[in-house]
């Protein structure tokens, strides 16, 4: 379940930094919504397996990150909670500052890292 978790993240992320170029590269139309949507819902995905993953025996505890794994959960969590702030200004029409896509994004990234040390160290 943790492999598919980290699997399920890591193509969030990678999406995500797919819209972030759509959205910042000269000339580009802004991606329409499917695209925000399978994001939002691999993440989603991503953090429910989590979740499940973690209900299992303690993991990495010899190396050190037996932590981690709640960690990156309580990071993806904020990090879904930001992308919902997101999605209400899109919702009125109104498009995100930079500040909340940066947090959202640095939520994110931080989480994926933390899975990443908990699901290949532990």
């Amino acid at each position: 379940m943790l492999s598919l978790a980290f699997t399920l993240v890591l193509i969030a992320a990678s999406l995500g930094a797919l819209l972030v170029w759509m959205n910042l590269a000269p000339g580009r139309v802004p991606p329409r919504w499917p695209f925000g949507a399978l994001h939002a819902l691999l993440g989603v995905a991503g953090l429910g397996a989590l979740l499940l993953a973690l209900r299992g025996p303690p993991r990495g505890e010899a190396m050190g990150v037996g932590a981690f794994g709640r960690i990156a959960a309580w990071l993806l969590a904020f990090a879904l909670l930001m992308g919902l702030v997101l999605l209400s200004k899109r919702l009125r029409h109104r498009r995100p500052t930079s500040g909340p896509i940066g947090l959202h994004a640095m939520l994110a990234i931080s989480g994926v890292v933390m899975l990443a040390a908990y699901t290949l160290v532990g």
